[in-house]
């Protein structure tokens, strides 16, 4: 069985630049710790996509079709087929007033955010901060290894993969998410420690969304998803009584 847009897969991958080799993104623990990228917040484990679903790049998403549980393609993808051109109007000198607004020192290399774009400050110049916010991979033609180690085939396990994939806490334990199919809908219940996830509602929100698109657009005959969240009172042991 070869991968096909649409399927449900699992990748491991490892991202260099191919200019310096230099390692940005891997699935592989040994290979972040090599290269200095290793997040201890992080699980490294090959991560589930939906072919054509733009996960990743589009161009690694078109080179894997065709391939097999366990074959791997090296692929190389250039800088407008990646992230894009440099482009000069997106580097910007910033008042030195507007950081210390914040209560913010900044110096070279600092990475900021402002008005939902990220930025690289470059130099520090008396009241002036020069900012690129370009993408970090911008102008960058990269390389990246890719194997294929799964393709999902069970309509339930497509949907925990798109759970896995976008609410991304490892407290929560896909394995105890309880899945129910009927007429259509899809009926999720996430595992009891998502009630307690530390995000804002709004990022809680805008994934279940994500979830559900996934969900509806690439698992045929489901039409709309449902998240349940249940609280249910407990009722105090004797113990509890008699101790108060």
């Amino acid at each position: 069985m070869a991968v096909d847009n649409g399927d449900f897969v699992r990748v491991n991958f490892t991202g260099k630049v191919k200019e310096t080799d230099e390692v940005f993104d891997t699935t592989y623990d040994e290979i972040a710790q090599e290269a200095g990228l290793f997040d201890e917040n992080k699980t490294y484990k090959p991560i589930p996509i939906v072919v054509g679903g733009n996960h990743l790049l589009p161009a690694i998403e078109e080179a894997i079709i065709g391939l097999e549980e366990g074959e791997t393609k090296h692929i190389e993808v250039d800088s407008d087929n990646a992230f894009g051109p440099r482009d000069p109007k997106m580097v910007q000198l910033v008042p030195m007033k507007e950081f210390k607004k914040q209560g913010m020192t900044p110096f070279p290399g600092m990475r900021i955010q402002s008005e939902g774009s990220n930025g690289k400050i470059l130099t520090v110049n008396g009241g002036r901060v020069k900012v690129d916010f370009n993408h970090e991979l911008a102008g960058k033609d990269l390389v990246y290894d890719v194997e294929v180690t799964e393709i999902i085939a069970d309509e339930e396990d497509k949907i925990k993969s798109m759970i896995e994939l976008h609410y991304a806490n490892p407290n929560v334990d896909i394995d105890k998410t309880e899945i129910d199919i009927v007429d259509g809908v899809a009926n999720i219940k996430l595992d009891e420690m998502a009630k307690f996830d530390q995000k804002s509602y709004m990022d809680v929100t805008f994934a279940r969304f994500r979830i559900a698109k996934d969900i509806w657009d690439n698992v045929e005959g489901i039409t709309k998803v449902n998240f349940v969240d249940e609280f249910e009172k407990k009722e105090e042991s004797d113990d509890e009584v008699e101790e108060e």
